[in-house]
């Protein structure tokens, strides 16, 4: 399922933010750049609303921010790799590396109960993290994303 979700065009394994405001700007850049055909202020004001209400950073090392956008038809992933970490204000108050951005269309409910659910089930797996920020390139994240998810099969 995630991996129709998620595009390795839509992968940046060098993220380069520092901060959380820093990562969202550049994490809808993967969108724009994408040809996603979303409203760059409407999905950044979306995700920073969404994250007022409590961090997505609620996973050791993992942060999955997510919001519904109008502009957004169905849904879409991404997904940076931070080799330094990034300051995201964290439950553990520790780096993210690893960050799963969606942004789903206002009737994109379903859709996103179930992308949450599988990388809820993947990320039980205390290496799924570490094994995906290891990797060197959008296809070897996406190819470990699928196989981390084949495995729950």
């Amino acid at each position: 399922m995630l991996e129709s979700f998620f595009k390795p065009e839509l992968i940046n394994v060098n993220l380069e933010s520092s901060d959380k405001d820093e990562l969202f700007e550049e994490m809808v850049e993967l969108f724009e750049r994408g040809a996603c055909g979303i409203d760059r202020k409407e999905a950044l004001d979306a995700l920073i609303a969404r994250e007022e209400k409590m961090t997505t950073g609620i996973i050791p090392s993992v942060a999955i921010p997510h919001a519904s956008c109008p502009s957004v038809k169905n849904g879409f992933g991404a997904i940076g790799i931070s080799r330094a970490g990034i300051e995201y204000g964290s439950l553990d108050a520790k780096p993210v590396h690893v960050v799963f951005m969606l942004l789903f269309g206002s009737d994109g409910t379903a859709l996103h109960l179930k992308v949450m659910q599988q990388l809820a089930l993947i990320l039980k797996n205390p290496e799924a993290a570490s094994r995906l920020a290891e990797k060197k390139t959008a296809r070897e994240v996406y190819d470990e994303l699928c196989a981390l998810e084949e495995a729950l099969a």
